[in-house]
């Protein structure tokens, strides 16, 4: 990540009074001193006699902060991880409030490098880090709050819903007379990719009544990809745990892998590599690899480009959706090499 510093502008006069810039309200508001400030991804970064400090905008509850403050100083005092621990406010706040009382908080930060989705080394010290990350947060013994914790049944409504717009979908391309490129090529796979959908429906709703809860849940990151894992010589920081929750810790896994999988055209080699590069650090049960399986199998791709065409005015339907149609359909067998060598000794 590319950052321009410039000078902390503190204060400007303007019709004889003084009028502090939003972003410096916020930062006076905190124990430490700001030399300069840069534009981030949606944030602040800023220089400071403490180090690094992220600026951001947040849009939850100030109890949901003052648990990830508790959480992350945990991680990082009990089990050395490098992670962005909240920065609390002078008043001892997690959150600091401007005066049209919008929330900001701000994170410690590293310098570094986002994961490079190309590189093999990074993809599995990533996955590495991500099992640590597991582990350490399954040994927190902190009151989880209720809001935090998941439904069980989340994936499976979330699913269901995917299935019964893929079916919408369809019906409206097949009552169309006339029919572009995507559209005809899209009607040719939807059984396919319809078949897919329902199966690994059928096969949740049976692992629901299976699943046992001190097995599969913890503490999960909510969003672990490329962009959240930092690298420096000082080594690896996972960062932005705004999604933070209590659910199924094998969908922080297969979030990661079928991103990854899919850019790297599901390479049965790589996608094993990744798999035992977790499994050497924490061990999956087989009722884990059965939700990996689910969360990596159902068609989600297939889905998002079905989603994408119906809700953009239903003319995606050339060029860069067809491109990515195509791609879909030519990673399946490689797809289906992966998935029936990961559920080969699992009981379905």
């Amino acid at each position: 990540m590319r950052i321009s510093f410039h000078k902390i502008e503190r204060q400007r006069k303007y019709g004889g009074v003084y009028v502090y810039h939003r972003v410096n309200q916020i930062l006076e508001q905190y124990p430490f001193e700001v030399t300069e400030t840069g534009k981030a991804r949606g944030a602040v970064l800023c220089v400071t006699d403490q180090g690094l400090r992220l600026l951001k905008e947040y849009r939850g509850s100030e109890a949901r902060a003052d648990f990830l403050y508790k959480v992350l100083n945990y991680l990082r005092e009990e089990h050395h991880q490098r992670v962005d621990c909240i920065v609390r406010t002078i008043e001892d706040r997690p959150v600091a409030v401007d005066v049209d009382e919008t929330a900001y908080y701000v994170r410690e930060w590293y310098e570094g490098r986002e994961c490079d989705t190309k590189n093999r080394d990074d993809i599995l010290k990533s996955i590495r880090q991500l099992a640590r990350l597991h582990t350490d947060l399954r040994a927190y013994q902190g009151q989880v709050p209720d809001y935090l914790v998941q439904q069980k049944d989340n994936l499976l409504l979330e699913n269901q819903k995917h299935s019964r717009e893929l079916r919408k979908i369809k019906n409206y391309i097949a009552g169309k007379r006339k029919r572009n490129e995507f559209e005809t090529a899209y009607l040719k796979e939807y059984n396919r990719f319809a078949h897919q959908a329902d199966a690994i429906l059928k096969l949740q709703e049976r692992k629901l009544q299976e699943a046992v809860e001190t097995e599969l849940y913890g503490l999960c990151h909510g969003d672990f990809n490329q962009h959240n894992v930092l690298f420096s010589r000082e080594g690896c920081a996972i960062v932005n745990f705004e999604k933070a929750c209590f659910d199924v810790q094998a969908g922080d896994l297969g979030n990661f892998m079928r991103k990854i999988l899919e850019k790297h055209n599901w390479s049965l080699g790589l996608g094993m590599d990744m798999l035992d590069a977790y499994q050497k650090i924490r061990r999956l049960s087989d009722s884990e690899l059965s939700q990996l399986y689910i969360r990596l199998a159902y068609p989600e791709k297939f889905w998002k480009i079905s989603n994408h065409y119906y809700n953009s005015g239903k003319a995606w339907g050339c060029g860069r959706s067809m491109e990515k149609l195509k791609k879909v359909v030519e990673q399946e067998e490689a797809k289906e090499s992966f998935l029936q060598l990961i559920s080969h000794n699992l009981l379905f």
